[in-house]
């Protein structure tokens, strides 16, 4: 908790830097095909410690997002028998299974209820649902370079994938920012009288998105 506190203090002392923006869009455009962290861990402490400046991080943090995405997409496509399934085998630590003579990954029991059918797989899922995939991970905890790599292997149209993309990506970091940004001072006072307790929710949010799935980290 401490090495996480002084991470923290340290994010927001160098927020409104020259140097603040580009870590973030850095972090922000990895974790799209490979980088295991959520550009929200650095873009929280962004917002506090520059308030005023909240449209830009979340403008750009969706922007990187994007483009990360578009090249977990290309690794996807292109890459999958080499870069792709190794990220998905050894990076994410995810287990392929072979199903109707594909390679695919297995959804846990509240997606065979969400999507109708049973046993769900992820392959699967994207040739009935397409860009809802796309929108629906983007949106949560559950690893996001998960899908733009699988969206590249099912060839789902790239236009669409950009799109869900966008849409998804935006409305995550654009009401995450702007709800810091209202809330301003307060927000920040919160956050330092219970950051202990937040940092364990956080941890178990960033890890539950693949344990949730039955995956180990």
């Amino acid at each position: 908790m401490k090495l996480l506190r002084r991470l923290y203090d340290w994010v927001l002392g160098w927020a409104d830097t020259r140097w603040g923006l580009p870590a973030l869009l850095i972090i922000a455009f990895c974790e799209s095909s490979f980088f295991p962290l959520p550009p929200d861990l650095l873009l929280i402490p962004m917002v506090l410690g520059a308030s005023e400046r909240w449209f830009i991080f979340a403008a750009g943090t969706t922007l990187a997002s994007v483009l990360g995405g578009l090249v977990g997409y290309a690794i996807g496509f292109f890459l999958w028998q080499t870069l792709g399934r190794w990220l998905i085998a050894h990076v994410m630590r995810i287990e392929l299974i072979a199903i109707d003579g594909r390679e695919d990954v297995p959804l846990p029991v509240y997606f065979e209820k969400l999507l109708g059918v049973q046993p769900a797989y992820l392959f699967q899922t994207f040739d009935d649902w397409n860009a809802w995939v796309v929108f629906v991970f983007g949106l949560t905890p559950l690893p996001y370079k998960l899908i733009t790599v699988a969206a590249g292997f099912a060839q789902v149209n790239l236009g669409v994938f950009v799109l869900a993309s966008a849409l998804s990506r935006g409305l995550r970091f654009f009401v995450l920012a702007f709800l810091l940004h209202k809330l301003g001072p307060p927000a920040k006072v919160f956050i330092d009288r219970h950051f202990n307790l937040l940092a364990i929710v956080f941890t178990v949010l960033l890890f539950g998105g693949f344990m949730v799935l039955g995956w180990p980290f």
